[in-house]
């Protein structure tokens, strides 16, 4: 499936921004399975400084500056992406999770020096013994890791509500844990916690979900949006994806941009202003398939 994806973000400052530093991590990612055709970011005002370079997980960023007064800044981030299925892993073929887990006690081999960083503590997701209590329900003795993985993303689909008020991009892990609602950060941030409080490697995902219309509805312009979930380390297939906010595994529907420790590493947009006020920032989202035209000896 081939998306034209459309992120278009504008702060609306009270007062004048003197000058403006600013981080953008939306372009979207290569892989096996997502192949990024075309990318475009249009920023207003111009920016005065601006480079575009891979950060340490190989996310694509750009780095902008603008130096002139201003009281709105627009960001359109327009890309062109074509995902394929990914294949399903087979989940009783995968190691037995413990297994697994010995990998990651030190000393380590090199093989997996890089799922190894994604085992420890971040700024955002902190391992805790009810995590690892919680998430043993679903690992059993001798689990296979990705069994154990599906039941633990349905689990917490199943025990935790949607809930797009009740937190926001700076509530910790533990209110999210203590109320049972939260969004799909917090979710993705909830199954990370679950696996390394286990001795197992988990990262942070940002990218699009497309969403679909009720039947016989239209689809509505602007109604996708960011989303979240979170990635495991298996050794016998590498990383995959899981999604607990829709009990799924991504798959032709998600376009994944970035990847890091957690959410603090993938920040679509951040940065630091000088002057402003407190801001208001809105942010819309649209997925569109792209329909290929047959040809004519179709």
């Amino acid at each position: 499936m081939t998306y034209l994806i459309t992120h278009r973000t504008v702060y609306e400052y009270p007062e004048p921004v003197t000058v403006s530093h600013h981080a953008a991590r939306l372009k979207p990612r290569p892989s096996s399975h997502q192949h990024r055709d075309e990318f475009d970011l249009l920023i207003a005002p111009e920016p005065a400084v601006r480079q575009m370079r891979s950060d340490y997980f190989g996310n694509r960023v750009c780095f902008f500056s603008i130096q002139e007064l201003h009281k709105r800044l627009e960001i359109i981030a327009t890309s062109r992406v074509t995902v394929e299925p990914d294949p399903s892993p087979g989940l009783a073929l995968s190691p037995a999770w413990e297994e697994v887990r010995n990998e990651f006690t030190d000393p380590v081999s090199p093989e997996v020096v890089e799922p190894y960083q994604f085992a420890f503590d971040s700024p955002l997701v902190r391992r805790a013994p009810e995590f690892a209590e919680y998430a043993r329900e679903s690992f059993l003795p001798k689990t296979p890791l990705l069994a154990g993985a599906l039941e633990l993303n349905r689990r917490i689909f199943r025990d935790f509500k949607y809930d797009p008020v009740a937190t926001s991009v700076a509530t910790p892990l533990e209110e999210v844990w203590e109320h049972r609602r939260g969004v799909c950060q917090d979710f993705a941030h909830l199954g990370i916690a679950c696996m390394r409080s286990l001795g197992l490697p988990a990262r942070y995902v940002s990218g699009y979900l497309r969403t679909r219309p009720p039947e016989g509805k239209p689809r509505l312009i602007g109604a996708d949006a960011s989303h979240a979930w979170f990635s495991i380390f298996c050794p016998t297939v590498g990383w995959v994806d899981l999604d607990p906010t829709n009990d799924v595994r991504p798959d032709e529907d998600h376009i994944t941009v970035a990847y890091g420790r957690d959410y603090s590493d993938v920040s679509p947009v951040s940065g630091v202003i000088t002057g402003g006020g407190r801001h208001e920032v809105k942010v819309a989202v649209n997925v569109e398939p792209i329909v290929e035209a047959p040809t004519e000896d179709e």
